[in-house]
């Protein structure tokens, strides 16, 4: 006597498990084409550019800051704080789900100034979190109000009471 539906919960398990496991051999085939991508540096970036090149918008963004040219520029060499296979990695990420969104009504948003502000408020304060938790920790306040003064004040005088020179 089965009571309580027991086999239904047998083929939520088998069925859940089995998604498990499919997603997992996706996941396995992902990361292992991502490996054997990592030392392919040029045809990941032409593998880049050829996605970007459905999207106009990219082709604007060629203006902006350049190396200096001339010895009496000033050159300041930075250290890579995110890896380039990351950065790759992160930017293929960003267009497929970009360009996978483009093909749903839903997420055709209406452009109205709210909405943009409510989106940028959110944008700045995810990527500033880190640097304004950095300032409130050590007390840093970028704002000033008047000018500082170091030092003790002067002590008032007895020519300053008795009114004499």
């Amino acid at each position: 006597m089965n009571i309580g539906g027991g086999a239904g919960v047998a083929d939520d398990n088998t069925s859940s498990s089995s998604f498990m496991q499919l997603s997992h051999e996706v996941w396995q085939r992902y990361q292992h084409l991502l490996d054997k991508s990592t030392p392919l540096v040029l045809y990941r970036w032409i593998f880049l550019a050829a996605i970007a090149a459905v999207d106009p918008e990219i082709q604007g963004l060629a203006d902006g800051p350049a190396l200096p040219t001339r010895a009496s520029e000033e050159f300041r060499p930075f250290v890579r704080r995110l890896p380039e296979f990351k950065f790759w990695h992160l930017l293929i990420k960003a267009f497929c789900v970009a360009l996978l969104l483009t093909f749903f009504s839903a997420f055709d948003v209406p452009v109205v100034w709210p909405i943009l502000l409510f989106y940028w408020s959110v944008l700045f304060f995810l990527t500033m979190r880190r640097q304004i938790m950095h300032m409130i920790k050590y007390k840093y306040v970028p704002f000033t109000f008047g000018k500082q003064r170091y030092g003790k004040k002067a002590a008032p005088t007895d020519e300053a009471n008795t009114g004499r020179p």
